[in-house]
């Protein structure tokens, strides 16, 4: 999996290049959060349920219909979140799928389970770039600096430069 920073930073940076009267501070929040949600599964390890379970790691809280809920629940708040129901259901929704997107994007583990609860089965994207961040060992080791480096590589710098083409082009005559 990628680190939570990097879960975190797709939806900043985009929302921070989209503007404020698009994203407020709260749809946010609201997004970032969302996009770091999925990996609260690993207290399923804790709890003895196998990684390969449909509620184990990268199961059921890594799939479209875990970041469709997560999105229907920012519409119902969106009043909360200042923002309209749809913006808010898209912008937390698509924050919510970014997190099994990038996952899937990774060279270890089981795959994720994207379908469920149509399916249980697994699934990687065919590109696998990202390196994957170790779980239960120190962030701040040989390893840990692998992954940031394959992160600020595959995830941030993409991420950064599409953030950069949205505010050039908010920032454009034409777009007005």
């Amino acid at each position: 999996m990628p680190t939570l920073f990097t879960h975190a930073a797709v939806p900043l940076m985009l929302g921070v290049a989209t503007g404020p009267r698009r994203v407020s501070g709260r749809l946010l929040a609201a997004s970032s959060v969302a996009a770091m949600l999925a990996d609260t599964d690993v207290i399923a390890f804790r709890l003895g349920i196998p990684y390969a379970s449909a509620f184990g790691h990268r199961g059921a809280l890594h799939s479209v219909a875990f970041a469709l809920m997560l999105g229907l629940l920012a519409a119902l708040g969106h009043r909360q979140l200042h923002s309209s129901p749809w913006r808010s259901l898209g912008f937390v929704g698509l924050a919510a799928l970014s997190h099994p997107l990038l996952d899937a994007c990774t060279d270890g583990g089981l795959g994720v389970a994207l379908w469920w609860p149509f399916s249980d089965q697994r699934w990687f994207a065919p590109f696998r770039p990202i390196a994957v961040s170790p779980i239960g060992r120190r962030f701040f080791s040989t390893q840990g600096w692998t992954v940031m480096t394959s992160e600020l590589l595959w995830v941030w710098l993409p991420t950064a430069m599409l953030a950069l083409a949205i505010a050039c082009w908010r920032r454009s005559p034409t777009s007005r």
